[in-house]
C-alpha cells in the first residue's frame, strides 16, 4: 500500500508538470521593409521679378508661381520685362506618394550695394502639398517683392541671396 500512494504521488506530481507543458503554445512572424526612393528637391530655376520702375510712393510686385506679374502702389512694369521667372524645381521620390512644401518662413532681404528691399508672402503651386506622378513633380515658387518709395536703381540679390523650399513625405 505504501508503494502505492507513492506512485499515486508521483503520478499527480508527473501530472502537474504535463499540464503546465500543454499550457504554453508559441507561433512565429515574419519582419519585413519596404525601403522607398528618397525624396530630393533640385533648382530648375531662380526667381526673378524682372524690371521694375519705382516712384515716390512705395509699392509691391506680385510674381505668381506661373511667373505672371502685377503691381500695387507706386510700381510701375516697364514695357521691357527684362527677365521674369518665377522659381521652379523638380521634386522627386516614390511614385505616387504624397509630400508637403515649407515655404521660407520669413522675408528675404535682397541688396544693390547699401541698399534693400525685401521679398516674402512666398506661394507655390502645388499649394501646401503635391504628389509624385511617375517619380517626379514639378514645383514653381511665387512671392511679393516690396519696394521702397524712391527705391534707388540697381540689381537687386546680386551676388545671390537665397532662400530655401523644404519637401518632405507626408
Amino acid at each position: 500500500m505504501k508503494n502505492f500512494g507513492k506512485t499515486l504521488i508521483l503520478l499527480a506530481v508527473m501530472v502537474s508538470f504535463s499540464a503546465v507543458a500543454f499550457a504554453q503554445v508559441s507561433a512565429t512572424a515574419n519582419a519585413s521593409a519596404t525601403i522607398i526612393t528618397p525624396i530630393a528637391i533640385t533648382t530648375t530655376a531662380d526667381m526673378n521679378f524682372g524690371n521694375v520702375a519705382a516712384s515716390a510712393a512705395p509699392g509691391t510686385v506680385v510674381l505668381t508661381p506661373a511667373g505672371a506679374r502685377s503691381v500695387t502702389g507706386g510700381v510701375t512694369l516697364p514695357a521691357i520685362t527684362g527677365s521674369v521667372s518665377a522659381a521652379a524645381f523638380t521634386v522627386t521620390g516614390e511614385d505616387g506618394f504624397a509630400y508637403a512644401i515649407t515655404l521660407p518662413a520669413a522675408a528675404l532681404t535682397i541688396s544693390s550695394g547699401g541698399n534693400t528691399m525685401t521679398v516674402g508672402t512666398w506661394t507655390s503651386n502645388p499649394d501646401g502639398t503635391g504628389t509624385l506622378t511617375g517619380g517626379t513633380s514639378n514645383l514653381t515658387i511665387g512671392a511679393t517683392l516690396n519696394v521702397g518709395a524712391n527705391q534707388a536703381s540697381g540689381t537687386y540679390g546680386e551676388p545671390a541671396e537665397t532662400f530655401t523650399v523644404t519637401v518632405n513625405y507626408n
